[in-house]
């Protein structure tokens, strides 16, 4: 991805310097495998789902070997206490990026009468809290709906490629692409009908309509992907540094990684096979009125 020498997005919140850090806060010990004796008990998942329900983690995230820290100090179990300079080549593509991501979204809203609200990116490191509570670095990247930012530890960048496999400027520049498409759907009113809806759902509905609201978010950062290969950003191989991605944070594939089986009813990313394919839809496409994700199989 030719990145470098294009316009860096000011919609950028550096909070590096003021999270993180080793407090003396409560943690939870999730999975056992590799690290000695057995995993979560009943009562001890049961616990992780409450707080799960609480934050708004994907418990798949916890559940698959990561620590979640309450009150202080940062339960990422690949966690850095390294800080960043708000000049580094890593901020530089981040912001990149998320103006691409705008002078994307500007357009297409502009093209169909809205007027497109750019959202915040917070860069942290180890914790943060957000409008939507607090989150440790195990969360992963996530879109909070309450302040219409997203939020990211850009340490994940190296869990991507180092412990998923998914190498690459394309993949990363996916990730970002991905959570803005939350934000899309924030702005569209997608997001909220989902959490009204899902009030009334059982787990098992709930987590079937999650799967179709985040592979929708997948096919609007494919259709980002399309208007920047248009623009001549895309080098040979980015593509499939996305589709590989998508692949291999796929819930199935997630499953098979951490405890060597799959549970479909508690999927609520969408598979391998699922987020490969609506990314490549909205590439191919570069129409978002082709990641309607909501009608018929997905």
């Amino acid at each position: 991805m030719e990145w470098r020498g294009r316009r860096q997005s000011d919609n950028i919140e550096d909070q590096r310097e003021s999270s993180g850090g080793q407090g003396g806060g409560f943690r939870i010990p999730i999975g056992g495998g590799g690290r000695g004796g057995g995993g979560l008990g009943i009562g001890g998942i049961v616990v992780v789902l409450i707080i799960c329900w609480i934050t708004g983690i994907n418990p798949l995230t916890l559940l698959s070997g990561g620590d979640i820290d309450l009150g202080g100090g940062s339960g990422y179990s690949q966690q850095s206490t390294s800080r960043a300079p708000a000049n580094d080549d890593t901020t530089a593509f981040v912001r990149t990026v998320l103006a691409e991501t705008e002078d994307t979204w500007n357009g297409i809203f502009q093209a169909n009468g809205q007027s497109y609200e750019e959202p915040k990116l917070v860069l942290f490191s180890g914790q943060v809290n957000s409008a939507c509570g607090f989150a440790s670095s195990a969360t992963g990247p996530f879109y909070c709906p309450g302040d219409h930012k997203v939020y990211l530890d850009t340490d994940f960048f190296k869990e991507l490629e180092q412990r998923f496999d998914a190498a690459g400027d394309f993949a990363q520049a996916y990730v970002i692409a991905h959570e803005v498409g939350h934000h899309v759907q924030n702005l569209l009113g997608t997001m909220s009908k989902f959490n009204q809806a899902r009030q009334r759902m059982s787990e098992a509905d709930a987590n079937k309509m999650s799967v179709r609201v985040e592979l929708q978010a997948d096919c609007y950062a494919g259709v980002w992907g399309k208007y920047t290969e248009q623009k001549g950003i895309l080098e040979q191989g980015d593509l499939q540094e996305a589709l590989n991605a998508a692949q291999q944070i796929g819930d199935d594939t997630l499953q098979k990684r951490s405890q060597g089986y799959v549970v479909p009813e508690s999927f609520n990313h969408g598979t391998s096979a699922q987020r490969m394919r609506w990314f490549k839809r909205g590439f191919d496409t570069g129409d978002m009125k082709a990641c309607d994700t909501f009608s018929g199989n997905i």
